[in-house]
């Protein structure tokens, strides 16, 4: 039984999917938006969120935190002088997930995880 156990393993071991974890994280801070499964989206969802919640913050201890998650230090920039300031005003919900058509090698369903205006 899996009682009380959160997250999806998506068929790979912690580190693995840890480090798939922070690169799509940093390609929707790159980019503002990707495509990828519906899984995926859904867990990214929130680790994208508190990164930008860290982005908010806008101190050192902050950007440090930012840094050891995120792989690419312009990306981190970017987060804390562009996208960061457009969220001042916003309590959370920074990301809006919008079902695509299912892939056609495998039928596998997807998602455009895309940062809110």
């Amino acid at each position: 039984m899996r009682h009380r156990v959160a997250g999806r393993r998506l068929g790979r071991s912690t580190s693995h999917r840890m480090a798939m974890y922070r690169n799509l994280v940093t390609d929707l801070l790159r980019y503002e938006k990707i495509v990828t499964t519906e899984a995926k989206a859904k867990e990214v969802r929130g680790l994208a969120e508190k990164i930008i919640s860290l982005g908010k913050d806008g101190n050192l201890h902050a950007r440090r935190r930012a840094l050891a998650f995120v792989t690419d230090k312009k990306v981190v920039s970017k987060l804390f002088d562009e996208i960061a300031p457009k969220y001042a005003e916003r309590h959370g919900g920074y990301t809006r997930i919008i079902k695509l058509e299912r892939r056609v090698g495998d039928g596998a369903p997807m998602a455009q995880l895309e940062l809110v205006e």
